[in-house]
């Protein structure tokens, strides 16, 4: 039972992990990065249909994403969904692909981003010390019930707060690395 508690704290923090990177992931850092269009959805034959499924997605250039669509015929629709998306970036459309220009970011701008990156990893520790405290509560539990010895507790205490620090470590060089991504020039 217990193991179990701690199996489920354990993946709840790495799915904290790897939603932070995700989220960081759609921050532009003045480059090219075809994670930026995730999210963006094109209506194809009236069903709402991710971009990656109906387009191939290159970066030909460091500041250039290049979208080849599967059926060229939707090309415009596939211009219009960008415009509509919150990617904030013109695209080019020369009939057969379509260009996204990254634009290059100001230093300030730079300096806004890392600090909402400082927030999302804030967001994700959060998260994991509530999935801690959770896990905690659970133990106590069962420590109440007779079914673990006050020791036991202890130690499974101990244990969470293991795993607890390690998935802190982890958002933390997440952050790191995407703070030292935007604020190279």
């Amino acid at each position: 039972m217990q193991t179990t508690i701690l199996n489920d704290a354990k993946d709840r923090m790495t799915k904290s992990e790897e939603s932070l990177q995700r989220e960081l992931g759609l921050i532009r850092a003045g480059r090219a990065n075809a994670s930026l269009l995730d999210r963006t959805v094109v209506e194809y034959y009236g069903v709402e249909t991710p971009l990656n499924q109906m387009a191939s997605i290159t970066i030909p250039e460091a500041r250039v994403l290049m979208i080849t669509p599967f059926d060229k015929s939707i090309i415009g629709d596939i211009e219009k969904a960008i415009l509509m998306s919150d990617i904030g970036i013109s695209p080019t459309n020369d009939g057969t692909v379509i260009r996204l220009v990254i634009p290059q970011l100001t230093e300030e701008r730079r300096k806004e981003l890392a600090k909402e990156v400082s927030k999302y990893g804030e967001n994700a520790k959060i998260a994991i010390r509530n999935v801690r405290r959770e896990a905690i509560d659970e133990l106590k539990k069962l420590e109440k019930s007779k079914d673990i010895t006050e020791d036991e507790l202890h130690n499974l205490e101990k244990e969470v707060q293991t795993i607890t620090d390690a998935s802190s470590k982890n958002i933390d060089a997440i952050v790191a690395t995407k703070e030292q991504e935007l604020l190279e020039v």
